[in-house]
């Protein structure tokens, strides 16, 4: 999904109208915060804790 996300994004941006362009960042916030939350998953799994600088 992610590089569908991106494909659109790239392909929307040069003419968006506001209303595409809000719409756009929210995907993409949803995306960036279920690529964090596996991320961090993924570090407590191998014992890392999760990294304070990203946390909403």
């Amino acid at each position: 999904m992610g590089a569908q996300l991106l494909a659109h994004a790239d392909d929307l941006l040069p003419d968006a109208t506001e209303a595409q362009l809000r719409f756009l960042a929210e995907r993409l916030t949803e995306a960036l915060r279920d690529i964090l939350r596996v991320a961090e998953s993924r570090g407590r799994a191998y014992g890392d804790g999760p990294s304070e600088r990203f946390s909403p």
